[in-house]
């Protein structure tokens, strides 16, 4: 690959690099901001309910996560992060429970008792009726969630386009050994 080839591939990735930058100083913003609001809504929510109301003696004792983290393969192997919820079945899982035939006659199986595929609200937790403010700390939290994922997958480009430039910078050097 020629010298003026390798420089623009080299300022390509710089703009991209730059750009990508701008967009994780500005996710991160975003982000503290809404982990602020989820913890000023929580401190809302308490002097409401009453301290004792919204802590961690309301939580269930068995607790189910409500959202997952998955990874996929992007383009040149990069991994993307996604927050998917908890009941959500990937196009992987869908299929039939079991492989093997199934025998129509003959003793019948007590059905055995599933899990279900929804998880329960966590606000019914702290009661029926809870204060919108409780309401605006979930959403605050689960839009931070979201943003975390995307930040991360976001560094992770960054880190790759990183290491291309300077892979770009090796070659540049070494086709022109006398240049800075």
């Amino acid at each position: 690959m020629a010298a003026p080839d390798l420089r623009a591939e080299l300022d390509s990735l710089l703009l991209q690099l730059l750009g990508d930058l701008e967009e994780l100083e500005g996710k991160r913003a975003v982000l503290n901001t809404r982990v602020e609001e989820g913890w000023l809504s929580l401190a809302k929510a308490r002097y409401a309910m009453g301290a004792k109301s919204v802590g961690p003696l309301q939580y269930a004792s068995h607790m189910e996560p409500q959202v997952c983290l998955h990874t996929s393969e992007a383009q040149e192997g990069l991994q993307k992060f996604k927050v998917v919820r908890a009941g959500v079945h990937t196009p992987e899982e869908v299929g039939p429970g079991e492989a093997a035939l199934r025998r129509r006659k003959g003793p019948a199986k007590t059905p055995e008792p599933q899990s279900s595929e929804a998880p329960q609200d966590p606000l019914n937790w702290f009661g029926i009726l809870v204060p919108h403010s409780l309401r605006q700390a979930q959403a605050s939290f689960r839009d931070g969630l979201q943003l975390a994922a995307d930040i991360a997958s976001l560094q992770n480009r960054i880190d790759w386009g990183r290491n291309q430039i300077r892979g770009l910078q090796k070659k540049l050097k070494q086709l022109e050994p006398g240049a800075a």
